[in-house]
C-alpha cells in the first residue's frame, strides 16, 4: 500500500536526483504544493517530514525548506566478523570506568556513551511531574515501596506492553533502578557462579561487566548487521557447552543497531523451547526509538513455555536520572523479587510516581512520536557527516532506530589509542574493545547519533576523521 504523501515525497526526490531541485535551492512552500499538486496541505507536511528524515531537504527558520548536501558515495556496511566460539572469564573492562566518567567533563563532545542529549528529552513535562508528585503525594514518600514496586506504575507498564502485543500481568511486573539493574537481577535470579552465559557479539559492555560481577562466563555468538544474532552458531555452542542463559538485544541492538527480522526473532524463541535449560533474557531498551514504520515485536510476546524475562527502562526515552526500569517475567518472579530487595530494597517511590504520572497523562508517548524523528534526523547527519570527513576504507552501519552507529575503522587504527586522542580535543568516543571479551574490534567505534547538531559537533566529526587518516596511511595505488 503506496500512502499519497509517500508518492509525493518520492517525486521531489526524483526531481532531487534528476538536479531539477540542486543543494541550496528553496522547494515550493506548503500552500503552493498543496495547490499544485492537489492535495491537502496535511498531505505535504507529512511529504517534507518524510524528505526531512531522509535527509533531501532540511528546515530553516522562518524561511522554508531547503535541498541539503547529500554526500556521495555511501560508505559499505561492516564485515560479518568470525569468533572463537568458547566460553571465557570477563576482564579488561576498566576502560569502560574511563569512558563514563567523560560525561561529566565540561566541554567534552559526547560521542561516546549511548546518552541522548537533553534537548531529545522531555524535561519540561518530566519537572512539572517532579513538582506535582512532590506536592500531592507527601505520605508516599515517607515510605518504600519494596519489590514487586508501585501500583499504579505497574499497571501502566502492563498497559504499555499490552500496546505493543505483548500481553502481561501488572503481578508480573518488578520495578528496577533502571534496565541495567534488571539485566543484573536476570542474571542472578537465573544463574550460578561458573555458569555460562551466551551474547550477542559485539554487545552492550555493561552487560560484560555484570557477566564479570557475577563470576560467570561469556560465550560470545557472531551477530549480523541485519539478522542479529547467529542462531546457527547458537545452536552449535548449545550442543557443545551447557549455557544457561542467552541475552539478547533484538530491536536496535547496542552498539550494531541490528533490528532483528521476525522470521528470525521466532527461530531463536524456537531454540529456547528446544532446549529447556536455556533462559533467554531480552533487553528492549531501544526498541520505542524506531525511525519508521511500526513498533517491533518483542521475543516476550512469542512465549509459550515461561523461558524469557523482558528487561527495559525509561532511562533512553525520559529521563536518565529517574533510574526507572522494569522486568516482566512469569517463572521467575519470586527469585527476582527477592535478588531485587537483598540489592537495594526498593526502587525510589518518588521517582515511580513521576513515571506512572507521565504514563497516565499520555506525555511519553507523545514525547515518544517526536523523539523518534529528532533521533533519526541526527542519525542521518552524523551519517553523511562520517561519509565526507572519514576514510573511504571506513565501514558504517545504517540502523533504522536506536541511539547507535558502529563503524569499522581501517585495521591499522587502534580505536582505544584513538579514544585517547580524541579526548586532547574534548571528543568522547567508545572504541570497540569495549564490547567484546575478545581482541576482534580492536579497530572499531560506536557513536552516539542521539547529539544536538551544531557547527561544534560536525567539527568534530571532522576532527575524528584527520585523526583516523592520520592513523591509517593511505594506500598506494
Amino acid at each position: 500500500m503506496t500512502y499519497l504523501y509517500s508518492e509525493l515525497a518520492n517525486n521531489f526526490v526524483e526531481r532531487i536526483e534528476k538536479g531539477i531541485y540542486l543543494p541550496g535551492d528553496r522547494i515550493p512552500g506548503v500552500r503552493q504544493t498543496s495547490m499544485r499538486e492537489g492535495v491537502s496541505p496535511a498531505t505535504v507536511v507529512s511529504a517534507y517530514r518524510h524528505l526531512e528524515l531522509e535527509g533531501y531537504i532540511e528546515p530553516r527558520p522562518r524561511s522554508g525548506f531547503y535541498v541539503r548536501t547529500r554526500f556521495r558515495p555511501e560508505l559499505p556496511e561492516p564485515r560479518p566478523t568470525k569468533l572463537p566460539v568458547k566460553p571465557k572469564p570477563v576482564s579488561g573492562q576498566e576502560l569502560v570506568v574511563q569512558l563514563i566518567q567523560t560525561i561529566n567533563i565540561p566541554g567534552i563532545v559526547l560521542l561516546g556513551a549511548n546518552i541522548p542529549d537533553e534537548s531529545f528529552m522531555p524535561t519540561r513535562e518530566v519537572s512539572r511531574a517532579l513538582m506535582a508528585v512532590s506536592k500531592n503525594y507527601r505520605r508516599e514518600l515517607a515510605r518504600y515501596e519494596v519489590p514487586p514496586g508501585l501500583l499504579e506504575l505497574r499497571l501502566e507498564i502492563a498497559k504499555k506492553m499490552a500496546s505493543i502485543g505483548t500481553i502481561t500481568s501488572p503481578d508480573n511486573v518488578v520495578i528496577t533502578s533502571g534496565c541495567q539493574e534488571a539485566l543484573y537481577l536476570s542474571l542472578k535470579a537465573t544463574t550460578h557462579p561458573g555458569d555460562v552465559i551466551a551474547i550477542e557479539s559485539p554487545t552492550y559492555y555493561g552487560l560484560l561487566q555484570i557477566i564479570d560481577s557475577l563470576g560467570l562466563k561469556a560465550l560470545e555468538i557472531p551477530s549480523d548487521i541485519h539478522q542479529g544474532i547467529s542462531i546457527e552458531a547458537l545452536q552449535l555452542a548449545l550442543d557443545q557447552w551447557p549455557v544457561k542463559a542467552c541475552v539478547v538485544i533484538p530491536n536496535f541492538s547496542n552498539p550494531l543497531g541490528t533490528r532483528m527480522p521476525d522470521e528470525r526473532k521466532q527461530a531463536l524463541v524456537d531454540l529456547a523451547n528446544k532446549y529447556r535449560q536455556l533462559v533467554l533474557i531480552e533487553d528492549d531498551i531501544y526498541g520505542d526509538i524506531f525511525f519508521e514504520g511500526r513498533r517491533p515485536d518483542t521475543l516476550k510476546s512469542r512465549e509459550t513455555q515461561n523461558n524469557i524475562i523482558y528487561c527495559a527502562s525509561f532511562s533512553k526515552n525520559l529521563a536518565p536520572d529517574l533510574r526507572i526500569g522494569w522486568i516482566c517475567s512469569d517463572r521467575f518472579q519470586p527469585r527476582i523479587e527477592y535478588e531485587k530487595f537483598v540489592s537495594n530494597c526498593a526502587t525510589s517511590t518518588f521517582n515511580q510516581l513521576v513515571v506512572a504520572r507521565l504514563l497516565s497523562r499520555g506525555v511519553h508517548e507523545r514525547h515518544l512520536r517526536s523523539m523518534r524523528i529528532a533521533v533519526a534526523q541526527s542519525a542521518k547527519k552524523l551519517s553523511e557527516c562520517v561519509t565526507h570527513y572519514f576514510p573511504a576504507e571506513t565501514r558504517l552501519t545504517r540502523p533504522s532506530g536506536g541511539l547507535a552507529l558502529w563503524l569499522e575503522l581501517p585495521k591499522s587504527v587502534d580505536a582505544t589509542q584513538l579514544s585517547h586522542a580524541a579526548l586532547e580535543h574534548n571528543i568522547s568516543i567508545a572504541p570497540g574493545s569495549m564490547f567484546s571479551n575478545t581482541t576482534k574490534y580492536k579497530h572499531c567505534i560506536r557513536l552516539n547519533c542521539a547529539v544536538a547538531w551544531s557547527s561544534r559537533v560536525e567539527a568534530a566529526i571532522e576532527i575524528l576523521g584527520e585523526l583516523v587518516s592520520a592513523a591509517a596511511p593511505a594506500k598506494h595505488a
